[in-house]
């Protein structure tokens, strides 16, 4: 058996960067944009064999060459990932992989949550971590029997078109959960959003916001690293969420999501159309509601990030409720100075 070298892999080290982009290709996998940490392990020629990278709480493109398989390379990738991510402070890991890969994790401490079939598994490092995370989200909710209605926001911020859509669902349901995306990938901080969608939300005495904690994927971190386009990386992403939402509905009772038309995005209304198509069948509504407009457009979180950083604040204020703009002039500053420094705000 070789003897092999562990090492980190630096993005400015552009022929160990050949060598993960060569390994990960001849595996079928493209790597990821979205990586903190890479890893190779590297024979006594200095070929790399295994190669294994890090984003936020998740492992990412594990891949071990074809000529080194069934010598344990993936568990001590894995295990040198976890010791990284240990000191991170991060214990509650996840991954995602093919369907024919998801065997070789769960020696290595990794259960199955949700899978696409053919096409991907989304595992954790925690045995019940979903239902310990369904048990929570009862607790918050005093477990009520109420058949309930579900939003699902980035609001990255907060804006008018967010607001009509959660006065929609208030005013035609007796109870509605909004779940705001706890993942810190946006310009405006996950504590910021929050905060604006409370406040807003505290007119209405129906309505409980709730984090999402980590078992709703944003399409800015899903990963689409081992799919081949970008239709079919919506038609999974929106199969995943499906899946995990309809466990969540049956769990909390609810019965309907609401989600507000898109005008502008081609990704964003392909993922609405999978939902429509997925949810029925595990007896939850997709309701799409008409974007609420100013001046005959449609109002979206972008166009406001923009006027954000074009101008004066004061310009965003025919487009967001009250509550978020003055949240922004005030514990929400440091959103309003990231988004000012950042050259593109619409992708963000």
């Amino acid at each position: 058996m070789s003897e092999y070298t562990l090492c980190p892999i630096s993005p400015s080290d552009r022929r160990a960067c050949q060598a993960m982009d060569a390994l990960l290709v001849q595996e079928g996998i493209s790597r990821d944009r979205n990586l903190t940490y890479s890893v190779g392990l590297f024979d006594e020629d200095g070929t790399l064999a295994a190669t294994g990278s890090l984003y936020a709480n998740t492992l990412r493109c594990l891949a071990v060459s074809r000529e080194h398989q069934g010598e344990g390379l993936m568990a001590e990738i894995v295990s040198h990932l976890t010791e990284v991510q240990l000191a991170r402070g991060n214990t509650h890991l996840f991954l995602y992989t093919k369907c024919e890969s998801a065997k070789f994790f769960s020696p290595l401490g990794f259960y199955e949550i949700a899978r696409v079939d053919g096409r991907l598994v989304f595992m954790e490092n925690r045995r019940n971590g979903f239902a310990r995370y369904l048990d929570g989200l009862r607790a918050q909710l005093g477990d009520a029997q109420t058949p309930a209605a579900a939003l699902v926001m980035n609001a990255n911020p907060f804006t008018n078109g967010h607001a009509a859509l959660l006065r929609r669902a208030a005013l035609e349901n007796e109870r509605v959960v909004l779940f705001v995306l706890s993942e810190d990938c946006s310009l405006v901080p996950y504590e910021d959003r929050l905060a604006m969608v409370k406040a807003a939300a505290a007119a209405y005495d129906n309505v409980t916001v709730v984090p999402s904690g980590s078992y709703m994927i944003s399409s800015v971190t899903f990963p689409s690293y081992f799919l081949k386009d970008d239709a079919l990386v919506t038609r999974v992403h929106a199969a995943l969420d499906a899946t995990l939402f309809t466990r969540i509905a049956q769990a909390l009772h609810i019965v309907c999501r609401y989600v507000g038309e898109e005008p502008f995005s081609p990704t964003t209304r392909a993922y609405n159309e999978a939902l429509a198509r997925i949810l029925p069948g595990a007896g939850v509504t997709l309701r799409v509601i008409r974007r609420a407009e100013h001046d005959g457009e449609a109002i979206s979180a972008s166009h406001v990030r923009q006027l954000i950083h074009d101008g004066p604040l004061e310009a965003i204020r025919p487009l967001v409720p009250e509550t978020t703009y003055a949240y922004l002039c005030g514990p929400g500053a440091r959103a309003v100075a990231r988004i000012r420094a950042c050259a593109d705000v619409i992708h963000h």
